[in-house]
């Protein structure tokens, strides 16, 4: 049986992001898109996608469900590790204090880092257990909707 890596790769990439677009999350391809989101006031939660099995199996579920919550951030957005490479290398640099991981979440005020979810945290963890871990972020910085 002869499959083609690539395309297999595409299928997968392609369905990380719909997953994304669909629970609300804005794709930031380029180094433009990072800074015009990140310069919004406000919070903003930045979900670092991987197609990383494991982990990203337990992130995008966790990405997906901890926003239905009483306090949320203002914003929801997402860079692809890997995929859209220049993006997620500027979308890092407002990272102060945190190596790079992905799959990880980010939150930041104003475009300043508050808080991060990184891979270790996430990886081996139930998917529930990183939506509390969020959502304790969001009760403490974020404000109702």
């Amino acid at each position: 049986m002869n499959i083609d890596f690539n395309m297999f790769m595409n299928d997968v990439v392609r369905t990380a992001r719909e997953e994304m677009d669909a629970a609300g999350y804005e794709q930031l391809k380029t180094v433009e898109d990072v800074d015009a989101a990140f310069g919004r006031e406000g919070t903003t939660l930045v979900m670092v996608n991987s197609v990383c099995g494991c982990a990203g199996g337990i992130a995008r579920p966790a990405a997906t469900h901890a926003v239905h919550y009483d306090k949320r951030p203002n914003h929801l957005v997402t860079v692809f590790a890997g995929q859209d490479k220049e993006a997620t290398a500027k979308a890092r640099d407002y990272f102060d204090g945190y190596p790079p991981s992905s799959p990880s979440f980010a939150l930041l005020k104003d475009g300043k880092i508050i808080t991060m979810v990184e891979r270790h945290e996430i990886e081996g963890h139930a998917p529930m257990s990183v939506i509390n871990k969020l959502q304790g972020y969001f009760e403490e910085h974020c404000e109702e909707v």
